[in-house]
C-alpha cells in the first residue's frame, strides 16, 4: 500500500468532502484552509475574504486502488471548474477552485487532468494550480459534516445531492461498497 495525499479547493468543503469520502481507495478527507497569509484561520475569518485561503480538503489515498489522476477527474467532474472565486451562491476567493500539488509528478497530473477535463465544460477552466503552503485544518464541527449535521441543513441538501448523483453516475466504478445511493 503507497499512501499519498491531494489537495484540493472547489468551492464548499462540506461538499467536496461528501464527495470524496465515497471514492474506494480514499481512506481520509479532511477540511482545512490553505493557500491564505493568516496563520490559524478561523471560519469566519476565512469566510470574511480577507485571509487569502481558500476552503480545500486533504485526501489521503492509497495509490494501489485509486490513481491521483483518477481523483483529479473526479474533482473536476464534481464541482464547475469554470466558475472563478465561485461555485453558484458561494462567491469570494475562498471558494476558488484550485489544485494543490504535494509533488512535481502532481503538478504534471493536474496539468494534464485540466487538459482532459476541458472538453466535458463548455466555457474555459479556471482551476488554478497553486503551491502547498501550510494547512491548516478546519474546526472539528466542520469534519465529516455531511455524514451529521450536514444531512440537516438545506444548504447543503440543495448543493451535495447533485454532486453525489454526477459522482455515482459518472464514476460508479470508483465508489466504496456501501457507499449511500
Amino acid at each position: 500500500m503507497t499512501v499519498e495525499t491531494a489537495t484540493l479547493a472547489g468551492g464548499c468543503f462540506w461538499c467536496t468532502e461528501a464527495v470524496f469520502n465515497d471514492v474506494v481507495g480514499v481512506s481520509k478527507v479532511e477540511s482545512g484552509y490553505i493557500g491564505g497569509n493568516v496563520p490559524n484561520p478561523t471560519y469566519k475569518q476565512v469566510c470574511g475574504g480577507d485571509t487569502g485561503h481558500a476552503e480545500a480538503i486533504r485526501v489521503t489515498f492509497d495509490t494501489d486502488q485509486i490513481r491521483y489522476g483518477d481523483l483529479l477527474d473526479i474533482f473536476l467532474a464534481t464541482h464547475d471548474p469554470t466558475q472563478l472565486n465561485r461555485q453558484g451562491n458561494d462567491v469570494g476567493t475562498q471558494y476558488r477552485s484550485a489544485i494543490f500539488p504535494h509533488s512535481d509528478e502532481q503538478e504534471a497530473e493536474a496539468k494534464a487532468a485540466i487538459a482532459r477535463a476541458s472538453a466535458d465544460w463548455p466555457a474555459p477552466i479556471v482551476t488554478t494550480i497553486e503551491p502547498l503552503s501550510e494547512w491548516y485544518p478546519a474546526e472539528d464541527y466542520h469534519q465529516e459534516y455531511w455524514q451529521g449535521e450536514g444531512q440537516r441543513n438545506p444548504y447543503c441538501m440543495a448543493v451535495i445531492p447533485p454532486k453525489l448523483r454526477k459522482l455515482r453516475k459518472s464514476f460508479a466504478n470508483r465508489l466504496k461498497e456501501g457507499a449511500a445511493a
